[in-house]
């Protein structure tokens, strides 16, 4: 008797444990008998459908379906395939849950009854909406950017993948619609041209001309009267018409001083007075004349630097500082240079009726590169590789060892190859012209250090350029 009670006992315990388990399952619990009445619900199953326990112990879940507590069975499922489901539950508290319901079958191979597991979904439900949403808005602001990207370069053959110059194009775009001053800042080759045209193309003033002016190259005895025009024998050689300057030329349109750093002082003097009372007087002559012109400026001079060094008006400084944009080297803009690449590739192709195609290992040395001369020595290293290189496929091994490397070899070593001494002799003075340029950024310094005027030197490396020397 005592065996019997000890075994009941037992028993007792290991029912209790087992209800113990049961009950503090981190998922719902849901047990019914081979005919789908409920036996067993655990308090998390109440607590994940916001369904009362006492709502449905005891009820036969085909009560419980028709009666829209649930949406569906997976019990009564079980019960009709002999075979566990696994299905999406919805409760008339709104709840959604993925259920398991799984048979337990008897020595006949009858179900006698169905544990059914219960887990929560409804957080999965709404983190999947949200990222359904997620993925609408970046699709959305994606459409949005590629067409403000399009938009942004309309007007221009700019090349612009990058965010920095993405950037910057949206701040001139914004600049473009009012007639203030610009001054675009920047390492020479950035494309600080090509930003000023795309100001002027955006602008009210888009059907009017746009003149640049390279305040570097014109000798400075002949600036003032290029630049605001004489009248006739207002000096030896004059023409006896006299000769309008650029400033009226523009006459309703923009002026772009390119190199603006480079004005002589008293040039700067009577660019004031422009910029001020929106009148010039031409050289010899004694009545102003009213412009309407939109001033750009550029520069890759510290023209804060030149303040303090005296060598730049502070009161003309602060007048074209109105709006300064900087453009970012192409060693900050790395997503511009691949299709910069293929842009020139393509220009230069078609140019010289070529059908090159570049590598991707030819590719990725040129992304590396710092490119100090920005996109017009991209451009330059694109348009040699074209005509140099020997196959339909420009290689890695064709690029300029110089150039992307860094092991420079002599210029005198031209000498032992096969070319006429005037050839040897260009080749050095452009190479020699190239890197003045190249160090100081500017027309005045380069020339200055080679001992030319300014104008010779302009003069030379628009002829060499032209000739395309290699």
């Amino acid at each position: 008797m005592q065996s019997d009670e000890l075994l009941k006992s037992e028993e007792i315990f290991r029912i209790n444990q087992l209800y113990a388990i049961i009950e503090n399952c981190y998922d719902g619990i849901y047990i019914t008998d081979g005919q789908a009445n409920t036996l067993l619900v655990n308090k998390a199953y109440e607590k994940i459908t916001g369904m009362k326990v006492k709502e449905m112990v005891g009820r036969n879940m085909r009560y419980l379906e028709k009666n829209k507590y649930i949406s569906k069975s997976g019990t009564l499922m079980v019960l009709d395939r002999g075979k566990s489901v696994t299905i999406e539950q919805i409760f008339k508290t709104g709840k959604k849950v993925l259920v398991s319901s799984n048979p337990i079958f008897d020595d006949n191979g009858d179900i006698t009854m169905v544990v059914t597991n219960v887990r929560d979904v409804t957080e999965l439900y709404e983190l999947k909406e949200q990222l359904n949403k997620n993925k609408k808005l970046a699709e959305k602001y994606y459409s949005q950017v590629e067409a403000m990207r399009k938009q942004l370069l309309n007007f221009t053959d700019l090349i612009a993948e990058d965010d920095n110059m993405i950037r910057t194009l949206e701040m001139a775009k914004k600049v473009s619609k009012v007639d203030t001053t610009v001054i675009l800042l920047g390492e020479t080759g950035v494309g600080k041209e090509k930003v000023a045209k795309y100001i002027h193309k955006n602008s009210n003033r888009s059907g009017k001309g746009f003149i640049k002016i390279d305040c570097g190259s014109i000798p400075d005895n002949l600036i003032e009267s290029e630049l605001f025009g004489y009248e006739g024998g207002a000096f030896t050689g004059a023409k006896k018409d006299g000769k309008i300057g650029l400033f009226e030329l523009a006459d309703g349109g923009t002026i772009f001083l390119d190199e603006v750093g480079e004005l002589p002082l008293n040039m700067q003097v009577k660019l004031l007075r422009v910029l001020q009372e929106s009148e010039i007087k031409r050289v010899g002559g004694v009545n102003t004349i009213k412009i309407d012109v939109r001033i750009i400026s550029a520069t890759n001079r510290n023209l804060r630097d030149m303040v303090r060094r005296k060598t730049f008006r502070e009161d003309l400084y602060y007048r074209i500082n109105v709006v300064p944009i900087t453009i970012a080297p192409l060693r900050e803009r790395k997503e511009d240079i691949e299709p910069l690449i293929e842009h020139f590739l393509s220009t230069f192709n078609k140019k010289y009726d070529l059908h090159k195609v570049i590598t991707c290992g030819a590719i990725d040395s040129l992304k590396e590169y710092k490119w100090p001369g920005n996109v017009r020595e991209l451009k330059n290293i694109i348009e040699r590789l074209v005509i140099m290189s020997s196959g339909d496929k420009i290689l890695r091994s064709d690029l300029p060892i110089k150039e992307i490397w860094g092991n420079s070899k002599s210029g005198l070593e031209i000498a032992s190859k096969n070319i006429t001494l005037k050839e040897a002799v260009e080749k050095v003075e452009k190479s020699l012209i190239e890197s003045a340029f190249e160090k100081h950024g500017n027309v005045r310094d380069a020339a200055a250090e080679l001992g030319i005027n300014a104008s010779t030197l302009v003069r030379k490396r628009k002829r060499y350029r032209n000739k395309n020397l290699e």
